[in-house]
C-alpha cells in the first residue's frame, strides 16, 4: 500500500512538472537579409557603398600601375645608374607603396571610411529592422527570434513559424 502511494505521488509529481514544460517558450523565425533585401532605404545605401568602394579601388588600382611603372622604368635603367641613385629610386618606390597601402587601410580597413560609412547609412535600416522584430516578439508574446538568414545554425523550421512577412508589413515592405 506504501509502495502504491508513493508510486502514485510520484506520478503525480511527475505530471505536475510535465505541465510546467508544456507552457513552452514561443518561437518565431525570421529572414533578416530577405527583409533588409526588399527595403528601398537599403538598397540605396548598398549601392551608394558600392559605387564609393568602387571609385576607391579604381583610384588605388591607378595608384599600383603608377607604381608598376615606375618600378619597371627603374629595372630598365638600373644598369646606368649608380649606387645612390638606384637606392633614392628604391626608397621612392617603397615610400609610394607604403603610402598606397596606407590609403588602402583608410578607406577598407576595420575602421576605414567604407566601415564607417556602412556604419552609418546602413546600422540605422538595421536598426528599423530590428525594433520592428522587438516590437513584433512583445506584441505576439514571443520568447525566442531566430534569424534563418545568419549562419547561427538554424537547420530546419517549419514554415509556421516564419514571421518575416509579418515583419514586412509592419515596415511597411511588399
Amino acid at each position: 500500500m506504501k509502495k502504491s502511494i508513493m508510486s502514485i505521488a510520484l506520478s503525480l509529481m511527475m505530471i505536475m512538472g510535465m505541465s510546467g514544460l508544456a507552457h513552452s517558450q514561443s518561437v518565431a523565425i525570421i529572414n533578416i537579409a530577405d527583409i533588409l533585401e526588399n527595403m528601398q532605404d537599403y538598397k540605396a545605401a548598398q549601392t551608394q557603398l558600392d559605387k564609393l568602394a568602387e571609385t576607391w579601388q579604381q583610384e588605388i588600382n591607378a595608384e599600383f600601375e603608377q607604381i608598376k611603372t615606375m618600378y619597371n622604368k627603374y629595372n630598365a635603367e638600373q644598369v646606368l645608374l649608380s649606387a645612390s641613385e638606384k637606392q633614392q629610386r628604391e626608397d621612392d618606390i617603397i615610400a609610394r607603396e607604403k603610402s598606397v597601402r596606407e590609403l588602402q587601410r583608410m578607406k577598407f580597413g576595420p575602421e576605414g571610411e567604407l566601415f564607417n560609412k556602412r556604419k552609418q547609412l546602413v546600422e540605422p535600416i538595421q536598426d528599423k529592422v530590428y525594433n520592428a522584430v522587438q516590437e513584433y516578439a512583445d506584441l505576439h508574446n514571443i520568447d525566442i527570434v531566430l534569424d534563418k538568414s545568419s549562419s547561427s545554425g538554424l537547420i530546419f523550421s517549419n514554415d509556421k513559424f516564419d514571421k518575416t512577412s509579418d515583419i514586412k508589413k509592419m515596415l511597411g515592405i511588399r
